[in-house]
């Protein structure tokens, strides 16, 4: 009897503790996927200061696709030819060292009127990462952006999308909004799920205001490329304009309870 007063003690403290420190994910397979080492504060602290970005709240039917670690030597021309068949504008967050190696796709994204974003140099998983290392993952990123292009980005994704304290505060040294995605719009394409689980997830889910995210790397599958061929015509029949990051942060619509203290 001692025993089990001792162990319904035990499961309550921890459900209250618990309650009190909210995981910033929906649930618990992306937390396993994309936790943040130890934050100590969750999504609606970061989202209501503006430090973070999921989504865009807005009335307007926008929604921006988002591409990581390329560029790829033959993924992402076709994606690029593919947005500019269905006139539609993207954002690329770039690894730096494949920027090196192939500038001239970055310097395409950019004439072709699509965002260029900063995804670290060497795409580094940020669990365990010092402060140093990941403001030179964030400078280096950055440069090779500018080497490539002439001018760098004002926006920055993290690897995994994991993030502390820290590098929130990093990245807005470094003028560089952190931009995640919608947790309805992540489709695992680097899992290589098959090209119908890639296009429902984003059909299934596509709302007003959403950040899809992608790959245009994406080692030895095409399916990402397949899927946007279903994805990109059907989107726009249902009267969806596919933005860039900033075109969708500037549909952003206030809500009243919204924080502004973005400094």
């Amino acid at each position: 009897m001692k025993y089990n007063r001792l162990l319904s003690a035990s499961i309550a403290v921890s459900l209250f503790c618990a309650s009190l420190c909210p995981t910033p994910y929906t649930n618990t397979a992306q937390a396993a996927l994309y936790a943040s080492p130890a934050p100590t504060k969750g999504r609606a602290y970061y989202e209501e200061r503006g430090d973070i970005v999921w989504e865009v709240p807005t009335q307007r039917k926008v929604i921006a696709l988002t591409f990581d670690d390329g560029p790829d030597e033959s993924k992402t021309p076709a994606i690029l030819n593919l947005l500019k068949q269905y006139d539609a504008k993207a954002t690329f967050f770039v690894v730096g060292s494949r920027v090196e190696k192939l500038p001239d796709i970055v310097k395409r994204e950019r004439r072709e009127g699509h965002e260029i974003g900063n995804h670290t140099f060497h795409h580094p998983s940020f669990q365990h990462i010092s402060r140093n290392k990941a403001l030179s993952e964030l400078d280096q990123g950055q440069a090779s952006i500018v080497q490539a292009t002439g001018s760098g980005t004002h926006l920055f994704r993290p690897p995994g999308g994991s993030y502390t304290d820290t590098l929130v505060k990093i990245s807005k040294e470094e003028g560089q909004k952190m931009i995640l995605w919608s947790w309805h719009q992540d489709t695992l394409d680097w899992r290589k799920p098959g090209v119908h689980r890639i296009v429902n997830k984003v059909l299934r889910n596509a709302r007003n205001g959403d950040i899809v995210l992608m790959h245009d790397y994406v080692y030895k599958s095409t399916q990402t490329v397949e899927a946007l061929k279903i994805i990109l015509p059907e989107l726009k029949k249902r009267g969806f304009t596919f933005v860039t990051i900033s075109e969708l942060l500037a549909n952003r619509e206030t809500p009243e309870e919204l924080i502004e203290v973005n400094r």
